[in-house]
C-alpha cells in the first residue's frame, strides 16, 4: 500500500512539472490558442530568374521564379515546356538532371523516370519572408574551410 502511494506522489509531482514547464514553452503562436488572428499577406515570391548557390551536395535547386498557374499532373509537366532536353536549346533555361533520366535500378530512360515528374516534390520556390526563428544552418564551404583552418564552429 505504501508503495502505491508513493507512485501516485511521483506521478502527480511529475504531472504538475510537466504542466508547470508547458507554461514556459516558447511559441511562435501570435496569439492565444483561444483566439483566431488574422492572416499574415501572402509574401512574394523571389522572381530574379538567377541560379542561387546550393548549401550541400545533391541539393536540389531552388526554382527562382514563379510558378503561379503551373499544371504538373500526370498529363501536362509545364516545367518541361522550358527545363526539357529539347526545349532548353530555344528557352535557355538549365536541361533537368541526367539523374531525372533514371530509374530505381540506375538504368538510364529515354525520358524522365515517372518517379522524377513531379517537381515540387524536391523543388520549390523562394518566398520575400522574415524568418521566424534564426537560421543556425552553416553551409559545406564554411564547414570546410573551418575543418582546414582547424577551428569548429
Amino acid at each position: 500500500m505504501i508503495r502505491l502511494g508513493a507512485f501516485l506522489f511521483i506521478l502527480t509531482s511529475l504531472a504538475g512539472i510537466a504542466f508547470a514547464a508547458e507554461e514556459t514553452i516558447a511559441t511562435l503562436r501570435a496569439a492565444a490558442i483561444s483566439e483566431t488572428p488574422q492572416a499574415p499577406p501572402m509574401a512574394r515570391v523571389f522572381n530574379r530568374d538567377l541560379r542561387q548557390v546550393r548549401n550541400y551536395p545533391e541539393q536540389p535547386p531552388l526554382i527562382p521564379h514563379r510558378i503561379d498557374g503551373y499544371q504538373v499532373d500526370l498529363n501536362t509537366n509545364k516545367c518541361l515546356t522550358c527545363h526539357s532536353r529539347a526545349a532548353t536549346g530555344e528557352s535557355q533555361a538549365p536541361m533537368v538532371s541526367i539523374t531525372h533520366f533514371m530509374d530505381r535500378e540506375g538504368q538510364f530512360l529515354a525520358s524522365i523516370s515517372p518517379r522524377r515528374y513531379f517537381c515540387n516534390q524536391c523543388h520549390v520556390v523562394q518566398h520575400d519572408v522574415q524568418p521566424l526563428i534564426e537560421n543556425e544552418f552553416v553551409d559545406i564551404d564554411s564547414l570546410l574551410s573551418a575543418e582546414g583552418q582547424g577551428t569548429e564552429n
